[in-house]
């Protein structure tokens, strides 16, 4: 497989494509992919991602993606690495990195916000004359624009995120937490509150007490959760069967997954994804 490589903290570029795929590869740096127009479906991570104009996604560093061009399709790529980001002002890019940390897992269109759809469709012309006419002072122009269309969507990567924090002052630590969660969700033994606390150096019981208090839900409920958010992702978008996706996000079985997406959903992931199906037809 192809792997890419940025040999800048950020660049931009307008392609067209005809009906011809893009074969599967991996890059090291973070990715913004705008369809100017045309259609065709997106594969990232054996996610099913159907696209057309207007729709944005964010590829993550080591991502496997492609695209499969089912009508002519004008692209506009935005690249740009942790060079790029740690550039920028401090806190600006601590929040980003946060944001961008824990959306790897929650593949499709990013922009959930319908008021950003034309401001980022407008950010995304502009850049494109700026690249195009190369104008005096046209690197500054698109590096304010790019950052632009960066904070657009962290806002709407907000949204997505599948436990917004209860409790506005949440302290850096309680963040930390979160992502250390977010970043092993497909290593069950490392989210055992025993390891969590030893890594964090703190006690089992004091964790357990301090995530509530932070969080609301008990450690192992925010999991359980997590998991069952991402096993929503994987019925929408993949192939994968019910059992493929217990064993990947670390449930004792199917039989195991069955049990718990009922539970907290009402009806089982075949069920689930019948009715999704039945949405779109």
């Amino acid at each position: 497989m192809v792997q890419e490589n940025l040999y800048q903290p950020f660049e931009i570029e307008y392609r067209e494509c005809t009906e011809c795929p893009i074969d599967p590869h991996k890059h090291n740096f973070f990715e913004l992919v705008y369809i100017v127009e045309g259609n065709g479906v997106q594969c990232v991570n054996k996610n099913q991602l159907p696209y057309s104009a207007g729709k944005l996604f964010l590829v993550m560093p080591q991502d496997c993606h492609s695209f499969d061009v089912k009508e002519n399709t004008k692209f506009f790529f935005i690249r740009f690495n942790n060079i790029y980001l740690k550039d920028q002002q401090k806190d600006w890019i601590q929040q980003l990195e946060f944001i961008f940390q824990h959306t790897n897992h929650m593949p499709g269109c990013i922009l959930k916000n319908k008021n950003d759809k034309p401001l980022v469709k407008s950010l995304v012309e502009a850049l494109i004359r700026e690249l195009v006419n190369q104008q005096a002072y046209h690197k500054e122009m698109a590096q304010q624009i790019v950052n632009t269309i960066i904070t657009v969507i962290a806002r709407n990567i907000l949204l997505q995120l599948p436990e917004q924090p209860k409790h506005p002052g949440k302290s850096e630590a309680s963040l930390n937490i979160l992502h250390y969660i977010h970043e092993h969700i497909y290593v069950p033994e490392k989210l055992r509150s025993e390891q969590i606390a030893a890594h964090f150096n703190i006690s089992p019981t004091y964790l357990s007490e301090y995530f509530k208090r932070n969080n609301g839900d008990s450690l192992q409920q925010y999991i359980t959760q997590y998991k069952l958010k991402l096993v929503e992702t994987r019925l929408q978008y993949s192939s994968m069967r019910v059992g493929e996706i217990a064993d990947e996000l670390g449930f004792t079985d199917e039989s195991h997954l069955n049990r718990m997406f009922k539970k907290y959903k009402g009806v089982n992931p075949s069920s689930f994804r019948k009715e999704l199906q039945s949405q779109t037809n």
